[in-house]
């Protein structure tokens, strides 16, 4: 763990100054900044007073657990693509198999179609971005079209294809992931 950064990572997410933290620790600017910059290493007792001045403890402070990403760019996206298919899988959140649940953009080519899926516990809700498509549950197809949206249970095969003759974009959420 790097001590001296994720003290100044704290102290700007506090917006403070190393003059305002330092005045705040009762240590000189001098100090902070040479513990930011790993140049020297604080006792404990005076670790927690720098940690109680930005408003944390030790406990807290040590916990290794990561902060939840909130903002997904277009670097987190991971793609997978199927000529034989003719579609793109876009997972939008990375790492959303682990979360409850997983959003995709699926993107297909006129004639395109994902491949089918079987019964699993769980939902599936999409929203038709561009284009119209065929939602396959069991014996029944149906269609949609841009602007519109289906959400079913997942108790049946399943699966979608392009109805159109332009591409169509979906977003596709499954609960719990299964992509």
């Amino acid at each position: 763990m790097n001590i001296g950064n994720k003290i100044k990572q704290l102290r700007i997410r506090h917006s403070l100054t190393q003059e305002e933290l330092a005045n705040r620790s009762e240590l000189s600017k001098g100090f902070i900044s040479q513990v930011e910059r790993n140049l020297t290493s604080p006792s404990i007792a005076t670790l927690v007073d720098i940690l109680e001045s930005l408003g944390t403890n030790l406990q807290n402070f040590f916990n290794d657990r990561e902060e939840e990403k909130i903002v997904f760019t277009q670097d987190d996206v991971f793609i997978k693509q199927d000529s034989e298919n003719q579609y793109e899988l876009r997972w939008l959140v990375s790492n959303s198999q682990k979360n409850a649940m997983e959003p995709i953009l699926l993107i297909l080519e006129p004639g395109g179609c994902y491949k089918e899926d079987d019964p699993h516990e769980g939902e599936e809700f999409g929203y038709v971005i561009c284009g119209s498509i065929y939602v396959h549950i069991g014996n029944r197809k149906l269609k949609a079209k841009k602007g519109d949206s289906f959400y079913y249970k997942a108790n049946a095969n399943h699966n979608i294809s392009n109805a159109g003759k332009g591409k169509a974009f979906i977003l596709w959420i499954s609960t719990p992931p299964n992509f």
